[in-house]
């Protein structure tokens, strides 16, 4: 037996544009059928459903697909009990909730198929870590694998198109960022970064608590993405906007937890005079961070083209990343006047830490601060220019 009512689908029934290889799928597969729920969160339109319907397809019509959008799976799931759940899945193994942050209950709805259903491999994906981490994790401890999934890395892109061409799409990807629609439409990519900024990322961080679409979240995003690669301060912003800290601080919380922002924290350790609680404010992809402040311009002739390049090599550091066992702590470094020495990317691993100066220009002067080098010695360090980053972004 199928359910056709609106909102629920066979695999059969879901389209999808043209597949191109996802590092994650592989750790997807491996834990498919293990007693656990998947539950994978990222950005909408970075290619979640694209992933999980090439990951299902050997299942065919044994998957069930629902979408929490639908206000209809919403109603079915509110409080489905588990004989429920036997006759929503009829013979199917296979369950894909795709947007579960809007469903209520979704973790103990879960928890029923995880418990009672231990045939069915239950995929949940979400667009808002913030709302599906709230509903899922209490129910779901000890019964789930959590992924990230982001827009396109500089790995990926090198696998579909080839190391070489793809070094030279460097600034197009500064420019325009990895959306796999923007990707996949070359020639078309304002016009899509305009739609997916106004119809989908902001989507989410509307529906949050009531939060209405204001002028003061408008404006703190463009003002966040005229700062990337500097520190931020949130009284100042507030004072820029017309607001108070607090709900600049809620905001910049929002846009992260919705993966349009993400921050990266001061490190400290063994100097007195280290800033201990600044924090700089990066974009998951620079092709949104344009489109805010619409502005395509080449780099050639654009002011901000450092912290464009910083944001691009720390965002696909971070991409790289993301999924590891054991990812890495990511940083900046700075002391306070009169000396205000800065390292822009800092690692630490079990301890180990490893920092690294980028620079847009290669001819340009740089090096790691000796006040850096004396507090931790032991510390592996670089100079980052576009000359050199391939291990950085790869190995």
């Amino acid at each position: 037996m199928y359910f056709r009512f609106s909102g629920i689908q066979t695999s059969s029934m879901v389209t999808t544009m043209k597949y191109m290889h996802r590092t994650l799928e592989s750790e997807l597969k491996r834990r498919l059928f293990t007693g656990k729920a998947l539950v994978l969160y990222g950005p909408r339109q970075c290619g979640k459903t694209t992933l999980l319907k090439h990951l299902t397809a050997e299942y065919g019509d044994d998957v069930l697909w629902m979408n929490g959008d639908n206000p209809d799976t919403r109603n079915t799931l509110v409080r489905i009990t588990t004989a429920g759940w036997r006759r929503l899945l009829g013979n199917r193994k296979v369950l894909v909730l795709d947007e579960a942050q809007r469903i209520d209950n979704i973790g103990l709805s879960l928890k029923l198929i995880t418990d009672e259903l231990p045939d069915v491999q239950p995929i949940v994906s979400g667009s808002s870590a913030f709302e599906l981490m709230n509903r899922a994790a209490e129910p779901l401890t000890g019964r789930k694998f959590e992924y990230r999934l982001l827009p396109f890395s500089f790995g990926e892109l090198c696998v579909e198109h080839g190391f070489f061409e793809e070094k030279q799409e460097r600034e197009k990807r500064m420019l325009f960022g990895c959306y796999p629609d923007v990707v996949a439409h070359p020639g078309d990519e304002p016009q899509r970064l305009s739609e997916l900024a106004g119809s989908y990322l902001f989507k989410d961080i509307y529906a949050l608590d009531g939060l209405r679409r204001t002028s003061i979240l408008d404006k703190l995003i463009q003002a966040l993405a005229m700062q990337i690669g500097s520190e931020v301060n949130c009284s100042e912003l507030a004072g820029l906007i017309g607001t108070d800290g607090k709900t600049i601080a809620r905001y910049i919380d929002l846009l992260e937890k919705c993966y349009i922002v993400f921050l990266l924290g001061a490190y400290s350790g063994n100097l007195r005079n280290e800033i201990k609680k600044g924090f700089k404010i990066f974009f998951y992809d620079l092709g949104i961070r344009n489109a805010v402040i619409n502005n395509f311009t080449p780099l050639a002739s654009r002011s901000d083209a450092g912290g464009m390049w910083e944001n691009y090599l720390i965002l696909e550091r971070i991409k790289k990343n993301l999924n590891q066992p054991f990812p890495p702590r990511s940083f900046f470094w700075r002391t306070m006047a009169p000396q205000n020495h800065e390292i822009d990317y800092l690692e630490e691993t079990q301890g180990r830490l490893r920092a690294w100066e980028i620079k847009s220009n290669p001819k340009a002067k740089a090096k790691i601060p000796q006040s850096f080098l004396k507090a931790y010695p032991d510390a592996q360090t670089g100079i980052l220019t576009p000359e050199n980053y391939d291990d950085f972004l790869l190995s």
